[in-house]
């Protein structure tokens, strides 16, 4: 009985943490978000890796929050802020990585009962290679703090 639990559980690990990848040369990794509590708005980030030709993140849609916005943080007059972006470009052969004190997906107006540990779907919103949808993970709040530089 133990072993067939801990296969199950394997098993879902290794699905979710499994790039997710478009009919294209685009391949998104480690998609986590961290939400501390369903009043309040969420973050997210993950890695986008192109092999092919540039494109855009334009968006993302997921059924555990209302509406997603991209962020990014600026530095003005000395205080780190948040700034709403229309997209995030993806360089020809390269990545997008958004990060903890980085670009960001936001999410608002979330579904109650997340927490560390559930997956919920994902989909982003690509300029050129369309739709791709993956599982994003609900990681704990020490996998989702910016690292200091």
């Amino acid at each position: 009985m133990f072993r067939l639990a801990l296969a199950a559980t394997l098993a879902a690990f290794l699905s979710a943490a499994a790039p997710a990848s478009a009919d294209g040369p685009l391949t998104v990794e480690d998609a986590r978000a961290r939400i501390l509590l369903p009043s309040r708005p969420g973050a997210a980030w993950l890695t986008v890796r192109n092999g092919g030709g540039a494109d855009r993140l334009l968006g993302a849609e997921s059924p555990a929050a209302e509406r997603i916005e991209i962020h990014t943080h600026i530095h003005e007059d000395g205080v780190m802020k948040m700034r709403r972006v229309e997209a995030i470009d993806i360089p020809a052969g390269g990545e997008a990585a958004l990060e903890p004190g980085g670009d960001h997906l936001m999410l608002f107006g979330l579904k109650a009962g997340l927490a560390p540990g559930d997956s919920v779907p994902l989909t982003l919103l690509f300029e050129k290679a369309g739709q791709v949808t993956l599982e994003m993970r609900v990681a704990p709040l020490s996998e989702t703090m910016p690292k200091r530089k």
